[in-house]
């Protein structure tokens, strides 16, 4: 404003001296022109002045707008260095959620499997004591059960609580901060929890139980050098097969060749469980079509089985390696087998098991195509559920597309009618030795519009019929999708296979005059494993092996374990195997 002012005086003091110049100049009478041009000239100094002022106030609203708005600017930053901190820090406190939530999940499982071993041992020690226990032993058995309460009860609290600490975490109504300090303060609570049951689980039941029950070894455990010098150091020259789960290697220990599967879990949880899951059912359940496992070592989870040279089921069925289709009789009876040894792992005491994986690449065959059902890394005990049914319970079913029990993947409930249903899938492949999608449905066409001839695979010889027809009818019983529909393994489809089995053994082994009392041209399973001759007398043993019955009790009078497993028997009791008896009559009958 003083500038203002003294332009203003020194515009007056120009227009004083303006007009004093131009009185000297009308004075002086100059040029009229002149006088205007001189006039327009102090005029427009005037202007020029004044519009010099206007910028200059102009400019200082300027630089005061640019100030506040570099103040503002300094704000904005500020504000977003925080943001980018607190986002930091949310992604990190997301980041510890994740790995606790898994942590708990792989805990969660560890801890079931744990509590089902200890169950199973429980079971076990009450069926092995005598009618009138004694004291330690009844207080003890008591005391167990108490404890297997105890920890259920924690279990589900822990279910619980893991809930409620999940339902916190989602809250979006939880400040971004307090929610941040809370998962420090969950971690170390829920890391104390889970440290703390784990090292006190075993101990709970281990001290009182061992001290009052003694159990035999399950298996053999092999060191990790001794794999190494079975494999050549797992040379790949000797891998026969690799997968999802992990590799297989041919090994040979004590002379005698073993197939050693090294399960996969560096990168999750699955593998062990797998590991564990085989070596608890498998040193439970013994039969001659289920492969036999002869050890494991803890190290690398390393799986030792007996080594079976032809492969798997489904490398047959593609005639892998350019090997020879198999015939109808082999067939029926590989159909035959597993499913005894389907019905024998559905019977299982105190708890049925169910394999939840049957499928061709799960059957091996040994030299004489004899079957096998392996990988039970995902097999389970069943227990009793809310309407009596046996059952296993699960959120995510794992299954093999075209084989799973559709019902299983969708509601989480897996069943023996589960491995019913893979077993009648299989049944139609090896009968048509088509691929199992929509097979079913192609059969079930074939049969109304009497077709069945043409679906047949051909590539197995002439099939009798009538047998085929049966085996369609059976296929398709056993695939129903709704399960309480399903055939029954024991009652309704046993009956019917039985008889196939024994006429397709007996066909593909034709006696002669000189083979009558020549034990190797008779099937290997006419034979006493004890002596190495034909049965005349077939028992089965508690260990579910044939003898006859003579050799089985002189053994019995010496021993209390298995003739083929050197495990302990369950019982010492025998029961006649009439159906293998008559099979071995009329097969002597024949030779007559």
């Amino acid at each position: 404003m003083s500038s203002l002012s003294d332009d203003m005086k020194m515009t007056g003091t120009e227009h004083i001296q303006t007009s004093a110049h131009h009185t000297d100049l009308a004075e002086m009478d100059f040029d009229e022109d002149l006088q205007d041009r001189l006039q327009k000239g102090f005029d427009e100094i005037v202007r020029l002045k004044k519009e010099n002022f206007e910028e200059s106030c102009q400019r200082q609203q300027v630089e005061k707008e640019l100030l506040v708005v570099c103040k503002k600017a300094k704000k904005l930053q500020e504000y977003l260095l925080k943001e980018m901190q607190r986002s930091k820090q949310s992604e990190e406190a997301r980041a510890t959620d994740q790995y606790l939530i898994q942590k708990l999940k792989k805990e969660t499982e560890l801890l079931k499997i744990q509590r089902d071993e200890y169950l199973e041992k429980l079971c076990r020690a009450s069926e092995q004591m005598s009618p009138q226990p004694s004291g330690v032993a009844k207080e003890a058995y008591e005391k167990d059960k108490h404890e297997m309460e105890i920890l259920r009860d924690e279990i589900i609290q822990l279910k619980i609580h893991q809930d409620k600490y999940l339902k916190k975490k989602n809250d979006p109504t939880l400040p971004l901060v307090e929610c941040i300090y809370d998962t420090d303060c969950d971690n170390n609570v829920l890391e104390n929890e889970l440290e703390a049951y784990r090292c006190t689980l075993d101990d709970r039941l281990r001290t009182e139980r061992d001290s009052a029950i003694k159990y035999p070894e399950k298996h053999t455990q092999f060191s990790l050098a001794e794999l190494k010098l079975a494999t050549e150091n797992f040379s790949e020259s000797l891998k026969i097969g690799e997968g999802g789960y992990g590799r297989v290697y041919k090994g040979t220990i004590s002379d005698s060749a073993v197939a050693i599967k090294i399960l996969r879990h560096n990168e999750n949880l699955q593998g062990l469980l797998q590991f564990q899951r085989e070596v608890l059912i498998l040193t439970k359940v013994r039969h001659p079509h289920l492969v036999n496992l002869l050890g494991a070592c803890d190290e690398v989870s390393a799986l030792v089985y007996e080594y079976l040279p032809n492969g798997s089921l489904e490398d047959r069925l593609s005639c892998k390696g350019n090997t020879p289709a198999l015939t109808w009789q082999v067939r029926t009876r590989i159909i035959g087998e597993i499913c005894s040894a389907l019905i024998f792992l559905h019977s299982h005491k105190p708890k049925p098991v169910v394999h939840g994986d049957l499928k061709p690449s799960n059957i091996l065959l040994d030299a004489d195509l004899v079957s096998k059902l392996g990988d039970f890394g995902i097999a389970r005990f069943l227990v009793p559920s809310d309407t009596s049914t046996m059952v296993h319970l699960t959120e995510h079913p794992i299954g093999t597309m075209f084989y799973s029990d559709p019902e299983y993947m969708v509601h989480g409930e897996l069943t023996s009618r589960s491995d019913t249903y893979s077993f009648g899938i299989i049944i139609l492949r090896l009968l048509t030795g088509r691929n199992p999608r929509e097979i079913v449905k192609r059969v079930e066409d074939a049969m109304i519009n009497d077709e069945l001839h043409t679906i047949i695979d051909r590539s197995a010889g002439e099939w009798p019929f009538v047998q085929a027809q049966q085996l369609a009818r059976i296929g398709m019983r056993c695939a129903v999708e709704k399960r309480r529909r399903r055939a029954d393994l024991a009652t309704d489809v046993w009956p019917v296979v039985e008889p196939m089995m024994q006429r397709a053994s007996l066909s593909s082994c034709p006696s002669t005059s000189s083979s009558i009392q020549d034990e190797s041209s008779v099937p290997h399973y006419f034979l006493c494993p004890i002596l190495q001759k034909i049965m005349r007398n077939p028992h089965i043993a508690g260990d579910g092996f044939t003898y006859e019955a003579d050799a089985i009790m002189d053994w019995l009078e010496t021993h209390d374990t298995s003739p083929m497993t050197n495990l302990a028997l369950p019982n010492r009791a025998t029961i006649p195997n009439s159906a293998l008896r008559s099979a071995i009559q009329e097969h002597l009958q024949r030779g007559e």
